[in-house]
C-alpha cells in the first residue's frame, strides 16, 4: 500500500509541475506579444519626445499622440522651459516640425465634451492630434452600439467639423 501512495504522489507532483510549466510558458508567450505589439508607439513616443525637447525645449510631456490620415503625426504635448504648455507636431518623416501654443486652440477635455454632447456618441475609443490639409486638428475616433466606428475631424483653433467618416 505504501509504495501505491508514493506513486500517486510522483504522479500529483508531476501534474502539478507540468501545470505550472505550461502557466509560465502562456505568461512568457503573453509578455513577449504584448511587448512587440507596444515597441512601436513606445519607440515612436520616445523619439518624438526627444524631437519635441529639440525644438520646443520641453522639459515635461503631458500627452502623445499618434495621428493618421494621409500623412501620419507624432504629437506631444507638454510644458516648456519657461512654463508655457506647447504642442509640437512631428511628421514622420521627421521634417517640418510644428509648435503651437495650446492655449490658441481647443484642448482635449473640450473636445471629448463636444463630440458627447453636439454628436451624441456614447463611447469614445480614442482621440488624436496632428494635422490634415496642413492645419492643426483633432481626431475623435467613436463606436457605437452595433460596432460600428465614426471618425470626427474637428479643427484645433475652434473645434470646427472638418469632416466626419461614419459607420466604417
Amino acid at each position: 500500500m505504501q509504495g501505491q501512495e508514493e506513486r500517486n504522489e510522483t504522479r500529483m507532483t508531476k501534474i502539478l509541475l507540468g501545470v505550472i510549466a505550461f502557466l509560465l510558458v502562456v505568461i512568457v508567450m503573453i509578455t513577449i506579444f504584448y511587448v512587440r505589439s507596444t515597441h512601436p508607439r513606445t519607440q515612436a513616443k520616445k523619439e518624438a519626445t526627444q524631437i519635441a525637447k529639440e525644438y520646443a525645449h520641453l522639459e515635461s510631456v503631458d500627452q502623445f499622440y499618434w495621428f493618421t490620415r494621409k500623412k501620419t503625426y507624432f504629437t506631444v504635448t507638454g510644458k516648456n522651459d519657461k512654463g508655457e504648455e506647447l504642442i509640437v507636431i512631428i511628421p514622420k518623416s521627421g521634417e517640418k516640425v510644428t509648435v503651437l501654443n495650446q492655449k490658441d486652440g481647443v484642448e482635449e477635455g473640450h473636445i471629448r465634451q463636444i463630440v458627447e454632447t453636439d454628436y451624441k456618441e456614447k463611447e469614445i475609443k480614442k482621440v488624436n492630434l496632428g494635422l490634415y490639409k496642413g492645419k492643426p486638428t483633432w481626431e475623435v475616433l467613436t463606436q457605437n452600439e452595433h460596432g460600428l466606428l465614426t471618425y470626427y475631424l474637428l479643427s484645433f483653433e475652434n473645434a470646427e467639423e472638418i469632416m466626419i467618416i461614419k459607420n466604417v
